[in-house]
């Protein structure tokens, strides 16, 4: 018997998304992002289930990359921060990683290397997000760098990313695609623009690599209705299950820093799932979880291996009964906006400790 703390991973919900992703990118090519685990939702599981349909892979990182190829993934794997010191780029050729440069140290780094076959380069361009990436005043020079080392293979890619995409109010995105358009238009090599938000949300960010991630999940990036980002399919349910019930009078309080007093005699259950199982620490009293076909609220602090819930108007209740934290009831971008946070960094935080069971 084991604790019943687990996230089922819906197989067919994650291929309709990606689906989605292709069928918005029209002529180009979408490529799942599974960095951090798949946003913590398996990157073996993940790739392994889009394995026929994507075309390559997106991570952070080569010990992201290795795990994959570790596992039997085929396709080309891009290293989205590129490579970190000089004898990774060896590790590149011989797995077909393909690698963004953001600075000349990197891209100086390929230039002189010594490698029997060349490598697929992105070329990131600094468009307005300030974080990583060439001056776009720049990137006309560096892609005939890249172009004249037979280092680098010829199907070179010219990305950039966006700032603000998830807000379709903001006039940032409109400034980046513009910045970007005008420092490629004398490079003929193939686009990147759009990330989740960008190919949901901004038709002209659509080129011939879309980098479908969050999107993928399940999980709009927008906080408003929005057509596409409507379309999409919950992948993740995380589940536990009912440990204990009990019933306390008004005035008895519940949990760390006795912070929820009931104001009436209540029934309380208790769950297996904490913020050590990646429940944010910070989700309040009133937080929802769903019970038997009802939501209900959390009541007092998460602490790292149960929470608890005030299950008084619940006309059915056992220990036992299943839970859900977020999935198919209540989002993960729900909860999040209960913690302060958001469903990115909810779903990315889930530890090891919870496993990752795929379902049709």
């Amino acid at each position: 018997m084991a604790r019943p703390t687990k996230a089922l991973i819906n197989i067919s919900a994650l291929q309709h998304n990606y689906r989605l992703a292709q069928t918005l990118s029209g002529a180009g090519q979408a490529m799942p992002i599974i960095k951090a685990n798949a946003y913590g939702h398996g990157a073996v599981l993940v790739a392994r289930a889009l394995s026929k349909l994507a075309p390559a892979f997106g991570v952070a990182c080569i010990e992201e990359a290795l795990e994959l190829r570790q596992a039997g993934i085929k396709q080309p794997i891009l290293l989205l921060e590129g490579c970190f010191t000089a004898d990774e780029i060896a590790v590149a050729v011989e797995h077909n990683f393909w690698l963004m440069i953001d600075n000349q140290l990197q891209l100086d780094s390929i230039l002189t290397c010594n490698i029997a076959t060349p490598v697929t380069v992105w070329l990131k361009v600094d468009t307005g997000m300030h974080r990583l990436g060439f001056d776009a005043d720049e990137v006309e020079s560096v892609y005939r760098q890249a172009c004249s080392s037979n280092n680098v293979a010829e199907d070179i890619i010219v990305a950039t990313h966006f700032a603000c995409a998830d807000d379709l109010s903001s006039e940032a995105t409109v400034e980046q695609i513009a910045v970007f358009n005008s420092a490629t238009a004398n490079i003929t090599a193939a686009k990147s623009l759009a990330n989740s938000p960008g190919l949901l949300g901004w038709p002209e960010a659509r080129a011939e690599w879309n980098r479908s991630g969050f999107m993928l999940y399940g999980n709009s990036p927008f906080s408003q209705p929005q057509v596409n980002g409507d379309q999409l399919k919950p992948v993740m349910s995380l589940q536990s299950a009912i440990i204990s019930l009990r019933t306390v009078d008004s005035g008895e309080s519940v949990g760390y820093a006795a912070s929820w007093t009931a104001q009436r005699q209540s029934r309380v259950a208790t769950i297996a799932i904490g913020y050590g199982d990646g429940y944010p620490r910070k989700a309040p009293s009133g937080t929802p979880v769903y019970i038997n076909g009802q939501r209900v609220p959390l009541i007092g602090r998460v602490s790292m291996d149960m929470i608890t819930v005030d299950v008084t108007d619940l006309a059915e209740v056992a220990i036992g009964d299943t839970v859900e934290l977020w999935g198919e009831h209540i989002s993960a971008n729900e909860v999040a906006g209960f913690a302060d946070t958001i469903g990115y960094e909810v779903m990315t935080r889930m530890p090891l400790r919870v496993p990752r069971i795929g379902v049709e």
